[in-house]
């Protein structure tokens, strides 16, 4: 197998391992790029090819979560990951991790941990690479690993998010939430949310978002219902898994990104819904709608005409 082969065969595991070190579709994937540079021009043979590429990605976004770190603590309002519709990494045998890993809550709850953690409990708890893998990945010692991981599973146990676990009953929910949300029903909306349900958006200083959380059943319907009144511009709600969890693209009517929302289930009620408008964080996933001229057109459409 030529050294191209083998990488494109590893290259979903490598941009799985990025993702969730970084938070950062784009991200991840410049790692993998360089991983693939870095592997090009190597002289070395590895003994193991995954073992040695995945250290390599690790390394790399290591770096750029220092850089980004610095980004993150002025970034205005929520900072969400970049939504992920795709996971391109599966194993059947660790299909639970995987899953829980990459939630839009379990990424953020990593972004608690310091870089070296994070790394650390993605490749040891989330993929299962042995210690004295993980050790050569992150340049330290296999005790210091085992130190590492024991703190980053402590800080993720105490704020572990627990989720229904029938995935189906979580999208038949998701359909009704995102069919009333076409309609503009409060009341269709307010019976599938939890009393404290919160609602929350990144928007960053760039597309319109909410300043705070919107926090209640009767204010959230409102809230999410008053999307109806965007819909002669906003004519496509695609449901879609987000993150691994129930969500939907929001699309305008020449098919443009307008938002990402990702829905947190338990208990048969909706407890979060994250919704992502920033444009920087949708460009991936295709043309990005002008959020500010939608939202000024649909406030325009509900002024009273003298």
């Amino acid at each position: 197998m030529t050294r191209t082969e083998e990488f494109t065969a590893l290259r979903p595991l490598l941009f799985a391992i990025a993702y969730r070190i970084l938070g950062s579709v784009g991200e991840a994937e410049d790692a993998v790029q360089e991983t693939w540079l870095r592997y090009e021009s190597s002289a070395t043979e590895p003994v193991s090819v995954k073992s040695f590429l995945s250290a390599v990605v690790t390394r790399i976004a290591i770096d750029t979560l220092r850089s980004a770190r610095v980004r993150r603590e002025v970034y205005v309002g929520p900072w969400f990951p970049e939504p992920l519709l795709i996971d391109p990494y599966a194993d059947p045998e660790r299909s639970a991790e995987l899953a829980d890993s990459v939630s839009m809550a379990a990424l953020l709850l990593l972004e608690r941990l310091s870089p070296l953690e994070r790394a650390v409990f993605v490749l040891r708890e989330v993929f299962g690479f042995g210690f004295t893998e993980v050790a050569a990945a992150v340049e330290r010692s296999e005790a210091a690993c085992r130190q590492l991981a024991v703190r980053a599973r402590r800080h993720m146990e105490q704020g572990r998010p627990r989720f229904d676990a029938d995935r189906r009953a979580r999208e038949e929910l998701a359909t009704r939430f995102f069919d009333a949300l076409r309609d503009g029903d409060v009341d269709g909306l307010t019976e599938l949310l939890a009393a404290d349900v919160q609602a929350v958006a990144d928007g960053g200083d760039k597309g319109p978002a909410l300043t705070r959380p919107v926090v209640g059943a009767p204010r959230v319907a409102r809230l999410v219902a008053g999307f109806a009144s965007l819909a002669q511009g906003l004519v496509g709600v695609e449901q879609h898994r987000v993150n691994d969890q129930p969500g939907a693209v929001l699309r305008d009517a020449d098919g443009a990104v307008v938002a990402v929302m990702a829905l947190d289930v338990l208990d048969g009620r909706i407890q979060t819904i994250r919704t992502v408008v920033n444009p920087d964080k949708l460009e991936h996933l295709g043309p990005v709608a002008d959020a500010w001229r939608l939202r000024a057109e649909a406030q325009a459409r509900r002024r009273p005409r003298s």
